[in-house]
């Protein structure tokens, strides 16, 4: 699939920060290593922790949009190569011909050449009470060696993801239905336990209910992201994300929930106006029922079974840097997998969100992402690449057996993407 988008849509905050000038790269001059991203690399995970790496110490790197599957270009020292041996990640010498021959090549392609400047602060949303089956992103972030700090409904209301340039959204439901879990998994000790814990929360930061004060964690969420944030969500907290922006104020969960019935005409008083992605959709009332809205695809993914597959886009790397970080891959299909949230209704979506991902043939988006304010927002439907429907209690995905997954690169492809932007004061 191919898209050639305008470029004043997508790359307004980098060009202002002097990110991408245009038709101006590093000359070639000592030798660099490269670590290539194609199907020579040993690693493709940990090549992102590497890159990350050289980022903390100072070092500036080049990620090379479309170039061998994202390579990425840093300086070539005894330190970089001896930490790439102890992490695994292949790399190859690349004297001063080497590098203008695949600058050439790179003018005269679908390629570019992006620099990235700063390790970016990471901070995952998560619960104390991290429930029994694991997070994609924190096993991404684990395995490629990349620290992160973690935040919940405190931090966030207090103000302090001003600290961070990216945040993750761990599979919260942010319309505090704990899942919508109550049919197959009240009676468990996880449950119970996680019921106890936000009302504890919600209690402590002066909210009668979980919905009330989930809501507003979703609106300083999205102050973060105006303020120039980017904000990465997966499986349930891409959705549910967005339904808490839209029914705040509005009682929409049931006596299993909260406690009373939720508002009969509640759907009629959406107003999405204040969501970030999604418009247009009907929440599902029924505490019963293990769905939230009709955004989400995954009784129809759940049809379709393991054999699927998304495609990726393929943008214009020159004009539209921002959408193509976030699809380098050493593949152009990937493999589907379920969650909590599947893939989202393409009716569904605003007209300014970019789709990056989707079911080919279907109605299904699996992968999108769009700008609010000065930051940006990507949603990944799904809980994990590489475990088709992960169910609760399953073990943990072991990532040194899929350490060339198509689907995790797409997760560290955005914990990279802030590395391009120059810093910037949030006011």
């Amino acid at each position: 699939m191919t898209r050639h988008l305008r470029s004043w849509l997508l790359v307004p905050l980098l060009m202002a920060a002097g990110t991408f000038a245009e038709g101006v790269h590093p000359a070639p001059a000592e030798a660099k290593l490269l670590i290539p991203m194609d199907d020579r690399q040993t690693d493709h995970l940990k090549a992102y922790g590497l890159a990350y790496w050289v980022l903390t110490r100072g070092q500036k790197a080049e990620w090379l949009l479309n170039y061998r599957g994202g390579s990425f270009l840093l300086q070539d020292d005894p330190t970089t190569e001896r930490e790439a041996n102890v992490r695994g990640v292949s790399f190859e010498p690349m004297g001063g011909s080497q590098e203008a021959a695949m600058r050439a090549q790179i003018a005269d392609n679908n390629m570019e050449s992006v620099t990235l400047e700063k390790a970016p602060r990471v901070a995952v949303y998560i619960p104390p009470n991290t429930p029994p089956w694991d997070d994609a992103v924190t096993l991404a972030l684990r395995y490629a060696d990349i620290p992160y700090a973690t935040v919940w409904d405190a931090e966030v209301l207090k103000g302090e993801l001003s600290k961070f340039d990216w945040l993750h959204l761990h599979h919260e439901d942010f319309t505090a239905q704990h899942g919508k879990f109550y049919a197959a998994y009240h009676t468990f000790p996880w449950y119970r336990e996680e019921e106890q814990v936000q009302q504890t929360m919600a209690t402590a930061l002066g909210f009668a209910k979980v919905t009330q004060e989930k809501a507003a964690v979703a609106q300083a969420i999205q102050e973060y992201v105006g303020h120039g944030g980017f904000m990465f969500g997966m499986c349930s907290a891409t959705d549910t994300y967005d339904i808490a922006l839209a029914a705040a104020g509005v009682d929409i969960a049931d006596v299993v929930y909260d406690g009373d019935p939720p508002d009969p005409l509640a759907n009629s008083k959406l107003d999405f106006s204040r969501t970030l992605a999604f418009k247009d959709f009907r929440l599902e009332l029924d505490p019963y029922l293990y769905k939230f809205s009709d955004i989400d695809v995954t009784q129809e993914a759940s049809i379709r079974g393991p054999d699927t597959v998304f495609g990726l886009f393929d943008f214009s790397a020159k004009n539209d840097p921002v959408p193509t970080m976030l699809i380098q891959d050493h593949v152009n299909a990937v493999p589907e997998f379920l969650g909590q949230t599947t893939g989202f209704r393409r009716s569904k979506l605003k007209s300014n969100v970019i789709v990056l991902g989707e079911v080919d043939g279907t109605d299904e988006v699996k992968y999108l992402h769009g700008q609010f304010g000065r930051g940006t927002f990507t949603f990944l439907g799904g809980h994990d690449p590489e475990d088709y429907q992960h169910m609760v209690g399953d073990p943990p995905t072991d990532l040194s057996k899929y350490r060339h997954s198509p689907g995790y690169r797409l997760i560290l492809n955005n914990v990279l993407f802030p590395a391009a932007e120059k810093k910037k004061q949030r006011t």
